[in-house]
């Protein structure tokens, strides 16, 4: 299964962090995960244009930590844990990709969200359920890969350009 295979229809734009006005014309929904370094790829090449848009009131970004089970990335699912469900999600995800390299040499999950929360100064939330229901709706549209960004129809990952980007958004 690939890109290709992701049944749109599956995808809803309530379950997940809202950035953005409700009312604003494009929505544009991200499965990422915070262990994933082309979701950091995308984070970092991309965040700036899309706050533009978002304060523009031309899109609202609905983020979908997505746990996974592949080893390398269950630590990104304790790192999810931390991330508060609102505007402020930026600001901590932010932080969390920027010490991606120092929380990911940790072993235990316990350690890593010590990190979290004496190094990054977050506190835990209480995600369980809309963690459960993204890991559900992911199997369901067929989201298998991360970072996986869908605009309208269209699915795509980090790798799309800037000017490509815009045309979808716009």
């Amino acid at each position: 299964m690939g890109m290709t295979d992701v049944d749109v229809t599956k995808i809803n734009t309530e379950t997940g962090i809202k950035i953005g006005d409700d009312n604003a014309p494009t929505k544009i929904v991200e499965f990422i995960n915070l262990r994933c370094p082309y979701c950091r790829q995308w984070s970092d090449e991309k965040d700036d244009l899309l706050q533009e848009l978002v304060n523009e009131g031309k899109i609202q970004r609905i983020i979908k930590l997505f746990n996974k089970e592949k080893p390398a990335l269950t630590k990104g699912n304790v790192m999810h844990g931390f991330v508060p469900n609102d505007a402020s999600a930026i600001s901590a995800i932010r932080s969390i990709y920027e010490t991606q390299d120092t929380w990911g040499d940790l072993e235990d999950h316990t350690e890593i969200a010590n990190f979290a929360e004496s190094t990054l100064s977050l506190t835990r939330q209480n995600s369980e359920e809309i963690s459960q229901a993204i890991v559900k709706e992911a199997e369901e549209a067929n989201v298998f890969f991360i970072p996986t960004v869908i605009v309208g129809n269209q699915v795509f990952d980090q790798k799309i350009s800037n000017e490509e980007l815009l045309k979808l958004l716009k």
